[in-house]
């Protein structure tokens, strides 16, 4: 056996060396990453499943499988406040890489779990507000995102509903007493209201009950309708909600243009999908060591309005072809 020089064992020792690094690097990079994600939706909604496949084909485009190098952890559970804290509390003790989540509500409760686990959030009305982050060019804090739109956007669901219904003097607004945005938002109905010569009547979707008496109380008059604001419980009983607004013949528009696919009338706001796509990179850009407080929270890029003639014309309602010229979507 030929004895190896001493100029020869140091090369050799030193080409050692240097792959030593790359090896590392290689056995990093092949690890797998994981990725929590709590929604506000229920796992069977399929709402909620078009979100999450649309933040998976996201992900994917830019080199992260599930399953394969990363391992998205789902949680949901929309109207259970206590499920949702406890889904925080083990999302954060499993040690994710980062954990998507949507809403105010379940942002505020994975950072009570956490002040260090990076958070991307999406749809959420106001986050400086509401103590997320501490502005929306510089977060500070260990969640950034995306907004799903100023609490002025509700003043114009209401100018949206009197240009289609100009009859209408009363209208019931179902919006989350408990959460501060649902107060921001009626806040800004009932700002306008005056000048408008409508009366503003809250309606609390914590109970179906609730729901059903309210718009039973405002469903005798010819001359009320119906604001639906962006709370999560409100959507859980969407199909209640739209039902009810055709018993009672009342004029409707809706944060969410799910309820419009229900049979609702209408909808004004952004894509609520569209954040989960955006998300993705906001993930794929911490995955790769960038921190969320020097991520800026961005806000939505386009607000749509939808129509449902069929809707219309069941209520007797003639949109103005002045709205309908401006509608993003008409459904016949």
């Amino acid at each position: 056996m030929r004895k190896l020089k001493r100029r020869e064992f140091i090369t050799l020792l030193g080409g050692a060396a240097a792959a030593w690094p790359l090896a590392a690097r290689a056995q990093q990079s092949e690890k797998v990453r994981r990725i929590g994600f709590v929604h506000d939706y229920v796992g069977s909604d399929p709402e909620g499943q078009r979100q999450a496949a649309a933040f998976r084909e996201a992900l994917r485009k830019l080199g992260w499988v599930d399953g394969e190098n990363v391992q998205i952890d789902y949680r949901s559970g929309a109207a259970d406040n206590d499920l949702l804290r406890s889904y925080a509390v083990e999302v954060v003790s499993a040690r994710p890489d980062v954990v998507l989540t949507s809403g105010a509500t379940i942002t505020a409760s994975l950072q009570r779990a956490s002040r260090t686990v990076p958070i991307v959030f999406v749809n959420v009305t106001d986050p400086v507000g509401a103590g997320l982050v501490a502005s929306l060019a510089r977060p500070g804090s260990n969640a950034t995102g995306f907004t799903q739109f100023e609490f002025g956007i509700s003043a114009k669901w209401l100018e949206l509903l009197k240009e289609m219904a100009p009859a209408i003097t009363r209208v019931a607004v179902i919006r989350d007493p408990t959460a501060r945005t649902g107060g921001g938002q009626l806040g800004a109905i009932q700002a306008v209201a005056p000048s408008l010569g409508v009366d503003v009547r809250p309606v609390d979707p914590h109970e179906t009950d609730d729901i059903k008496r309210g718009l039973a109380a405002i469903g005798g008059d010819p001359n009320s309708g119906l604001i639906v604001t962006s709370s999560r419980l409100a959507r859980v009983h969407r199909e209640l909600i739209v039902t009810l607004a055709a018993r009672h013949r009342l004029p409707a528009i809706y944060a969410f243009r799910v309820y419009v696919a229900a049979g609702g009338l209408s909808f004004y706001g952004p894509d609520a999908t569209d954040p989960y796509r955006r998300a993705a990179g906001y993930v794929d850009r911490i995955l790769h060591g960038e921190q969320p407080a020097d991520l800026p929270v961005q806000a939505p890029v386009k607000y749509e309005l939808a129509i449902n003639l069929k809707t219309a014309k069941a209520l007797g309602l003639k949109v103005p072809t002045t709205l309908l010229a401006r509608a993003d979507e008409v459904i016949e």
